[in-house]
């Protein structure tokens, strides 16, 4: 923390095409959403500003690699914590709790996975999505360089479905209207803050700020700004587990 404040900005790594978590503002250029909303509460706590950050646009896929590269300080871009990442990487405490639905036409009879035999079905490389959509039997699997693309893929009629986070997929029925969310969610999805192995010091800062983002109330100021009208009222914002076994 004492090199970014040096620095003079934090350097994140986030999505700039996610709608409503973290995507490009066509009109002013900036980036936002409530991924980006926790990376400026990182960086207002460490340099007094939420202004002083250095977006790096990565995918799914390049999450760990940059961190474990030193790319950036910190990844805020829906990223999932499990055992598997944190071989390799550290993550904060909890700061959203998401879960894997599906995006399907509006028409469609679909209404969870067990109606998707013989479809074809995108998810993201890379990510937790995906390896699990490899384990629905009767499901082509059809891995894409991001969201985004799985999107441009749904739309041209390349896939049937697009499998993913509820927040990502809220942020696609909201691009288009001939979408829909449907089913029950089919996986506990806990966001975390990514953060380089073995500091340990910035673990413990990250989880303050998170624990500070609710009880001042901007977690749900958040929530409600960009998730409310897709996803409904604001949930209690998660427990904060601390410690883990390997």
């Amino acid at each position: 923390m004492a090199d970014i404040r040096e620095r003079g900005a934090l350097r994140v790594g986030v999505s700039a095409d996610t709608l409503l978590m973290g995507s490009r503002n066509p009109f002013n250029g900036d980036i936002e959403g409530f991924d980006i909303d926790v990376a400026r509460q990182i960086a207002d706590a460490i340099l007094g500003d939420p202004d002083k950050i250095q977006f790096r646009v990565i995918t799914s896929g390049d999450r760990e690699t940059v961190l474990e590269d030193g790319d950036v300080d910190v990844v805020t871009r829906a990223f999932t914590i499990n055992c598997d990442r944190w071989e390799n990487i550290a993550f904060s405490a909890e700061y959203y709790h998401a879960g894997q639905k599906l995006l399907v036409p509006s028409t469609s009879d679909v209404e969870s996975i067990d109606d998707l035999d013989g479809q074809r079905v995108c998810a993201p490389e890379g990510t937790t999505t995906l390896e699990r959509l490899a384990e629905w039997k009767g499901v082509e699997a059809v891995p894409a360089a991001t969201h985004t693309t799985c999107l441009v893929l749904f739309q041209q009629g390349a896939v049937d479905a697009i499998t993913g986070d509820d927040t990502v997929l809220a942020g696609f029925a909201a691009q288009d209207p001939y979408a829909k969310v449907v089913g029950d969610a089919v996986s506990d999805e806990p966001y975390g803050v990514g953060i380089p192995a073995g500091q340990a010091d910035m673990v413990r800062f990250v989880n303050g700020v998170l624990e500070d983002m609710v009880s001042s109330g901007q977690w749900e100021k958040s929530y409600d700004r960009w998730l409310g009208d897709a996803l409904g009222s604001a949930p209690d914002a998660p427990e904060p587990v601390y410690g883990r076994t390997p």
